[in-house]
């Protein structure tokens, strides 16, 4: 049993699901009203797909915008596939609900940012020979709990 409840992951878990229903909601009826989202990707994570074009001009993040025009909305359990378009280039992407670090949807002032930390940065342990207890990778990345996100960010 665990000595802590983790409730950064928890929060985490939640907040990606809330974007999971409203994905869905928009799969099924479309965006409402002024409704549109301004969504930030870690290229870095391994399920993100996308055409190697956008890769190389975005390798560490890119923020995509469902607004107009999207096609072939489709919502699972781990993300959600969609074509949008970049410069009259429709493209499909496949998008993780993990890989997400921020979603805003300003027509309502709402957002969230999901900070990713290392595990470095979050350790309290008094081990002091360089050695990982977890086997784990020591670039591996956890997550800490959302925030809602500043929309002074996507403000011009």
């Amino acid at each position: 049993m665990a000595q802590t409840i983790d409730y950064g992951n928890m929060m985490h878990d939640a907040m990606r699901g809330l974007i999971r229903n409203v994905m869905s909601m928009i799969e099924t009826d479309g965006l409402p009203g002024e409704h549109h989202f301004f969504i930030t990707v870690n290229m870095h994570h391994q399920d993100v797909d996308m055409a190697d074009w956008l890769r190389q001009r975005y390798p560490d993040e890119i923020t995509i915008v469902i607004q107009h025009w999207f096609d072939n909305l489709n919502v699972d359990e781990n993300g959600f596939a969609i074509t949008l378009n970049f410069g009259n280039n429709p493209e499909p992407l496949y998008i993780p609900f993990d890989a997400i670090t921020t979603f805003v949807d300003p027509s309502v002032e709402f957002g969230l940012r999901f900070e990713i930390q290392t595990e470095d940065d979050d350790d309290d342990s008094d081990d002091d020979d360089g050695t990982n207890p977890d086997d784990t990778p020591p670039d591996a990345t956890r997550q800490k709990a959302a925030e809602v996100v500043s929309l002074d960010k996507f403000r011009k």
